[in-house]
């Protein structure tokens, strides 16, 4: 009888060795962090909260008492680490993560099975959107993705969605600066010569459109513990009744762009042969002046310092010589 109570009891001490401290090491993998919690409460930092961090600068005054949340110690990869039985551990991954923007977590058959983004234009246009948003969890905001809201991604998703669809919906292609030509009279380009489509206008401004989600969404991490490393928009499809109607109109547009640039092309090189040729006037008329006022130049001074008679000896000269070359003279008859 004894050698029975010997055997369970070793055997309760080996299960309460397995089950409490074998069972209670863990580790953590390099692209992981985890949290400790006893009896449900997890380990804080002292009395440090997100406030206190860079991550809630961009929070507006109204925002920050509601995304106040306690720092937690955040275990760091290695191990083997210890927990008691009254301690649970949450491992999080913080590897940065790609999703297609138009994926809905909560229905995946919505927006066309999570491929296309659907947004309204500024002039009323349904129009298609395409791209990606990379994300990370936070390791300095673990509490507020443990513990501050159910499911953080469905909410970080829903906020870039209805943030991307206000700003397509309010969208305005910045203006096209002035060309200045050489009299410094400004006039605009051939750019603002068309009126301008939406469509093609957030085209041309992906980027633009990229940096301000980008800015928008900065405050997620505060928020909700994920941050938004970038968003890369790649696509913007209009219906296709509109496509047709938007080739026709970009094509009508590059052929006034081009009628707009060999005009002033010609127009250009019409002026600086017209420079050109007043250039080489002038310098004819330089040329020719400029022996006669040389010419001028000598008979004064001629006269000046030759004495009386050197300027009527010079013109005698001058006549002599133009009768030895001449083949024939009229001379004025004198009837007196």
């Amino acid at each position: 009888m004894s050698s029975i109570l010997i055997g369970c009891f070793v055997g309760l001490i080996a299960w309460f060795l397995t089950r409490y401290l074998i069972a209670g090491l863990f580790t953590v993998n390099q692209n992981e962090r985890a949290v400790k919690t006893s009896f449900g409460r997890a380990e804080r930092v002292g009395e440090a909260s997100t406030l206190d961090d860079p991550i809630a600068a961009p929070l507006t005054e109204e925002e920050k008492p509601r995304y106040n949340y306690p720092q937690v110690r955040v275990i760091q990869p290695g191990g083997p680490y210890f927990k008691w039985p009254w301690e649970r551990v949450y491992k999080v991954s913080v590897a940065t993560e790609t999703m297609n923007m138009a994926v809905d977590l909560e229905d995946p058959n919505a927006n066309y099975q999570g491929s296309i983004l659907e947004a309204v234009t500024k002039d009323q246009l349904n129009t298609g959107l395409k791209g990606q948003i990379r994300y990370r969890v936070s390791e300095k905001n673990l509490y507020a993705y443990l513990f501050g809201v159910k499911r953080p991604i469905v909410h970080v998703m829903g906020y870039f969605v209805s943030v991307l669809r206000e700003r397509i919906a309010n969208f305005e292609a910045p203006p096209e600066p002035l060309k200045q030509q050489d009299d410094s009279t400004p006039h605009l380009s051939a750019a603002t010569a068309v009126i301008g489509i939406s469509i093609n206008d957030l085209r041309k401004n992906l980027r633009d459109i990229n940096d301000h989600m980008f800015q928008e969404c900065a405050g997620s991490e505060a928020r909700y513990g994920i941050a938004l490393d970038a968003s890369l928009i790649t696509g913007i499809d209009p219906p296709e009744d509109v496509e047709s109607a938007l080739a026709a109109i970009n094509t009508a547009y590059n052929s006034v762009s081009s009628d707009i640039s060999l005009a002033q092309a010609a127009a250009d090189q019409k002026i600086v042969q017209s420079r050109r040729a007043v250039e080489i006037e002038t310098l004819k008329a330089e040329a020719e002046v400029q022996p006669l006022v040389a010419f001028s130049e000598q008979l004064s001074d001629l006269k000046k310092n030759g004495g009386a008679g050197a300027l009527d000896a010079y013109i005698r000269n001058i006549r002599l010589k133009l009768f030895n070359e001449a083949k024939a003279v009229i001379l004025e008859a004198n009837h007196e």
